[in-house]
């Protein structure tokens, strides 16, 4: 059990998906306007990468690895990934259509997230079970929500100030990430 939460805490803080290895950077960057927004994304991100983690775990342990074709391995997690996102993007639309309009194209995008991709690959590469698989993905997704919910809570707050000319928009947003990366960073003596 201690094994799991390691896992976890190492995926979420340590390595965290956006702020240490820079994947999902353009949902990270494009959905940060607003809270409730980027917390939404997050918890789209939390059940595709989780789902994809578990799916994935399981199609490369019983069908890739058996049969030798280990070389697939990328363009059958993106399939997986697809079809997931394509599920969520359903649901959302027939049930909460507001969420489905406040995440407008990102939705979408998390098929080409690198960060649900990165997860599915990491877990190869690291030999997870199917269990460590599943831990992993949670821990990062977690990690990606915490990240683009705090950038989104610093964002609503620099509306508010009077920030120069030159550093108003991304620059401002991107220097922020900086600085948010760097803070993450400190979690590295933590595992």
């Amino acid at each position: 059990m201690s094994e799991l939460v390691l896992i976890i805490v190492a995926a979420a803080l340590v390595n965290n998906v956006v702020l240490s290895q820079f994947y999902g950077l353009c949902s990270f960057l494009g959905v940060s306007k607003h809270t409730k927004t980027a917390a939404s994304m997050g918890y789209a991100v939390i059940f595709v990468i989780t789902i994809a983690s578990a799916v994935s775990s399981l199609i490369y342990d019983f069908v890739l690895k058996p049969l030798d074709l280990q070389f697939l391995e990328t363009i059958v997690f993106i399939l997986v990934i697809a079809g997931l996102v394509q599920f969520v993007e359903m649901f959302l639309k027939k049930n909460v259509p507001a969420l489905y309009t406040a995440l407008g194209v990102y939705l979408p995008l998390i098929t080409t997230n690198c960060a649900v991709l990165g997860v599915a690959l990491s877990n190869v590469k690291e030999e997870y079970n199917f269990i460590q698989s599943v831990a992993n993905g949670i821990g990062t997704a977690i990690g990606y929500t915490i990240a683009i919910v705090v950038l989104a809570g610093v964002r609503e707050r620099m509306e508010q100030n009077n920030i120069i000319a030159p550093f108003k928009g991304m620059p401002i947003v991107l220097f922020t990430s900086a600085l948010m990366a760097i803070a993450f960073n400190g979690f590295a003596g933590l595992i």
